[in-house]
């Protein structure tokens, strides 16, 4: 019996934001895809610092192709077969430069990953308070409707008691009309973020757990973990090694070359030699490759100044919007919620002694729900200014 009701206890439970998270992440193709950009930068840097291939070369020197000897390779002393082998020899610094550009690519394409899954992390949680404060809204529109259904009810008992009216009945009719709208207006923006969060997690959630208090970086931790700085610093290295690497062509690669001839009826020999590439202007050529790979240097450090700037503005915006939040949400609980709420206790007080009208007690009813509505929107743009802080740094994203 426990085994037949597992799967249902577990669909009945909340969803909470951690497993959404984990959920997300597990199923996100931009996550594989950098995965795979780092498999395939892995690879290609186990190769950078080997010697290229051997080549084999073969061949008829010196074949005659006019007279009596003409296409015969056994005739003519000077015709002979050959079969060699060369190879292009690139010095140790070299393979050493080439190697350290791979292995910074490889350093990139990780930090790639990295950005990858902290903006699926990211994403999800928008898209996980959204869906929870919409269902927190859902359950106010619905107990306003509820409240307009027993008011419009109580109304019609005193109009047939003769004891209230026909234009009492009729407000309340519109009322609940009213209400009945805005809860299908807030049910239908439930669905679209239900589905969003659906996009990321893969399952349907029926129920969302309330989210617990997020870590909060400082703003150094956050402008050193944003994405585009961490990706900007990366690009420096990346393009200081392939300048290196430029630099290193300034001196040419040697090819030794060794093979064998054989002639009919004469000695075979033996031919050997070195061939080296002549840097007959190398200022106009490989000094001008290194001067542009030194440039992008310059432009990733500059394009690293401006993303420091930008996170730290960006830092500063969301701190600050959600502490001008947390202070509006105290002034609002203090100045609306409370006061609205204790004009509820009133109205329904006076209604109960026949001192206070129906529509006086809908109205505060109104009011309240109307007040805590706006409190739920207030905490909903806190939550989410919180979580841009707390899952756009990749160092927070990777330590959660």
């Amino acid at each position: 019996m426990a085994a037949a009701l597992l799967p249902c206890l577990v669909a009945a439970a909340p969803l909470t934001l951690e497993t959404a998270l984990d959920l997300a992440v597990k199923r996100s193709e931009s996550a594989r895809a950098a995965r795979a950009g780092v498999t395939s930068a892995s690879e290609a840097a186990r190769a950078a610092g080997q010697l290229p291939d051997p080549m084999l070369r073969a061949g008829v020197d010196n074949l005659p192709v006019t007279g009596g000897d003409r296409f015969s390779t056994a005739r003519d002393s000077m015709t002979m077969k050959r079969v060699g082998i060369s190879q292009e020899w690139l010095s140790s610094d070299k393979r050493a430069a080439r190697q350290a550009a791979a292995e910074a690519a490889v350093a990139r394409e990780g930090i790639q990953s990295q950005t990858a899954v902290a903006e699926t992390r990211l994403n999800t949680a928008l898209a996980y308070l959204d869906a929870f404060y919409a269902g927190e809204a859902q359950k106010l529109t619905m107990l306003m409707e509820h409240h307009a259904h027993e008011e419009l009810e109580a109304a019609r008992a005193r109009l047939a008691s003769s004891v209230g009216s026909s234009q009492e009945v009729l407000a309340l009719t519109g009322a609940r009309g009213t209400a009945e709208d805005e809860s299908a207006e807030v049910r239908q923006q439930q669905g679209v973020a239900k589905l969003s969060l659906q996009r990321w997690v893969g399952t349907q959630a029926d129920e969302l757990a309330p989210v617990s208090a997020l870590s909060l970086p400082t703003e150094q931790a956050y402008v050193a973990g944003h994405p585009t700085v961490v990706t900007k610093q990366l690009d420096i290295e990346v393009a200081k090694q392939v300048a290196a690497v430029a630099a290193s062509e300034r001196k040419p690669n040697w090819t030794w070359e060794l093979s064998y001839g054989q002639r009919t009826g004469y000695s075979d020999m033996v031919s050997f030699g070195v061939s080296i590439p002549l840097r007959v202007a190398p200022s106009e050529r490989q000094d001008r490759e290194t001067a542009a790979k030194l440039a992008l240097a310059d432009k990733a450090e500059a394009e690293l100044s401006e993303a420091t700037r930008a996170a730290t503005a960006e830092y500063r915006t969301l701190a600050s919007d959600a502490r001008r939040l947390l202070e509006r949400i105290e002034r609002y609980r203090t100045g609306v919620v409370t006061p609205a709420r204790q004009r509820t206790t009133v109205a329904t007080a006076a209604y109960r002694s026949n001192q206070g009208t129906l529509m006086t007690l809908f109205e505060a009813r109104h009011a309240e729900v109307e007040a805590q509505r706006k409190l739920l929107a207030l905490q909903r743009d806190l939550a989410k200014a919180q979580a841009q802080l707390a899952f756009k740094p990749l160092a927070q994203g990777a330590d959660q």
